[in-house]
């Protein structure tokens, strides 16, 4: 179909979820003012994926929003099987919307014998059909050139920014948990006019860090620290405690993941941290509750609809972030 017919108004779009992240699906029509697509993702007595678009979709432009949050290889099969139905129902182009992207730690082989996985699952991604994919703060950058089709990369960094913001906080700074985020922590020191420092960092084991010193000025200042992803929460609360040794004032954590696996919550609770701020590309869940007024949920919905709708209507997407 001509991208002429597809831009004509969003009577042509439309948006459907699995079962990953409903709520930010929904969040997103709002923003768009329009339904979400009605479709069946059930399971048979079996385990296996059952699922059925209940609305005619031929020549549509088609939208499924899907995190790739635990449990991650159910809802990665979702998506390899919502995208598999929508090609079968004659759709003009299928857009992946994937507001987290997991695997995205095996981007390369940093010892021998282990996998790629980062660029495996793109490559599932696209043999399953898809036109387009669209992820928000991948762990490495480098996974847009894993994808043999056009990928939008979306920042959270507009909202997290905005919140920051809105505290107004004296004396702050932002840091770095490790050397690796240096890039987009001078992206937030640029925007909020406040300096940086980074945490030096290294990894001993696939779930253990070890911090080793404070690179830059944080005594008697409010630390803002920014990652892009937050597991076993063992990093972050480390990170906080040297912070606290060297003297820092008020420590608020910012990161658009909220993984929080295993332990983490009570991790985060019991170091010396503030707030943590969070954004919805993956949904919270009971044990989240033991962070208590600690945390402060954003939600990316208006980034993501405002991305398909200039996606939808050929308009730039990188302008969202001039």
């Amino acid at each position: 179909m001509d991208q002429k017919t597809l831009i004509e108004g969003l009577d042509n779009m439309k948006v459907f979820t699995g079962n990953s992240n409903p709520d930010l699906a929904n969040k997103i029509c709002d923003y768009l003012d329009i339904p979400l697509g009605d479709a069946y993702v059930g399971r048979f007595p079996d385990g296996e994926i059952d699922l059925k678009i209940n609305e005619d979709i031929r020549g549509a432009d088609i939208f499924v929003v899907q995190s790739l949050c635990p449990p991650v290889n159910e809802n990665l099969m979702e998506l390899l099987i919502f995208i598999d139905c929508i090609k079968r129902a004659s759709a003009a182009r299928i857009t992946a919307v994937i507001p987290y992207y997991a695997y995205a730690r095996k981007d390369r082989k940093d010892e021998g014998r282990v996998p790629i996985t980062a660029k495996l699952v793109a490559n599932i991604i696209c043999e399953a059909g898809v036109d387009r994919v669209v992820a928000m703060d991948l762990h490495a950058a480098q996974i847009q050139g894993f994808f043999d089709i056009p990928l939008d990369h979306i920042y959270a960094f507009p909202v997290l920014c905005g919140h920051y913001k809105s505290l107004n906080l004296p004396n702050a700074v932002v840091v770095s948990p490790d050397v690796g985020g240096i890039k987009i922590a001078r992206a937030y020191s640029k925007k909020l006019n406040i300096k940086m420092a980074v945490v030096d960092k290294r990894r001993v084991g696939p779930e253990e860090t070890e911090v080793g010193f404070v690179i830059g000025d944080v005594a008697g200042k409010n630390v803002i620290m920014i990652d892009d992803i937050i597991a076993t929460g063992g990093s972050i609360a480390q990170a906080a405690r040297v912070l606290k040794e060297k003297g820092a004032n008020d420590i608020y954590v910012g990161t658009t993941h909220p993984v929080l696996c295993g332990a983490a919550a009570e991790k985060l609770r019991g170091a010396p941290i503030k707030e943590v701020a969070v954004t919805d590309t993956i949904p919270l869940d009971r044990r989240t509750k033991l962070l208590g007024e600690k945390i402060s949920v954003l939600t990316i919905s208006g980034l993501l609809g405002e991305a398909i709708r200039r996606i939808h209507t050929n308009e730039s997407v990188s302008a969202l972030f001039v």
